[in-house]
Order: structure tokens, then sequence, then C-alpha cells
């Protein structure tokens, strides 16, 4: 299946993208998302736990599963004062 993977602030840096279309098997979840990017850098696999996901504008467990023509947000851990 094909779905859309949007990254933000820090993982957008580390992956070299913002947003791209990417192929995953059809049994996969949001956390299958980090597995890939861990394929393309991997200090995304140090992040988790911390690392939030939102499926089509909602924010989603790790393990929701995923459909052709998602879209996927990876919001990684943020820090601020």
């Amino acid at each position: 299946m094909t779905i859309r993977v949007r990254l933000f602030a820090i993982a957008k840096d580390m992956a070299g993208f913002g947003e791209r279309q990417i192929e995953l098997p059809h049994t996969s979840s949001a956390q299958d998302v980090l597995r890939y990017l861990a394929g393309v850098d991997s200090r995304f696999s140090d992040w988790g736990s911390s690392m939030r996901f939102a499926v089509n504008q909602e924010y989603v467990p790790n393990d929701h599963p995923l459909h052709h023509g998602d879209e996927v947000a990876v919001i990684p851990p943020v820090s601020g004062g």
C-alpha cells in the first residue's frame, strides 16, 4: 500500500525530507513508519516510545493499522521553556 508520510522539526532534518510517499505491506501500523524511518537514519530507532503519530490528522496509538492512501504525520518529542 502507498501512504504519505509527513515529518516535522528535527525528524524532518534527520530524514532529509518533509513529505514523501512510501510503500508498506498491507498489514502495516503506524509503528512500521518509524521502522521505515530508522532505515533512513538509525537515530529514529531510539525514539520509539516518545514519537507520536497522527493518521489523517487524528492522533493514534503506535499499533494503529494503516490503509492505502493514509497520511501519517510523525511528531517528534519536543521541548521548550
